[in-house]
């Protein structure tokens, strides 16, 4: 009876290897993911001046200016770019 019971409860707290929760395997490390997959991806960046799109990486490490109108898009941080506060961008689908 007390086995069962201990059972049921490390059953309880067990996740599902087969069938992970999409919402953990996110915050989780890139690495150490069931699947593992890269947290960077292809943005559209519409420029404030002339409305143009241009599309960059998202930890783009150099300086990254729109073809039309020379205005600064964004710059590199060491990691994501920080974005112009003026743009707006969107996150390409694979």
């Amino acid at each position: 009876n007390i086995l069962s019971f201990n059972f049921f409860i490390m059953m309880k707290n067990f996740e599902d290897m087969n069938f992970p929760n999409q919402e953990n395997q996110k915050a989780q490390n890139k690495l150490k993911r069931l699947i593992p997959s890269p947290n960077s991806y292809f943005m559209d960046v519409k420029c404030p001046g002339c409305l143009s799109l241009t599309t960059i990486f998202s930890h783009s490490q150099t300086l990254i200016k729109c073809e039309k109108c020379t205005t600064l898009l964004c710059e590199p941080t060491g990691g994501k770019v920080r974005l112009n506060q003026a743009c707006l961008y969107y996150q390409k689908n694979n």
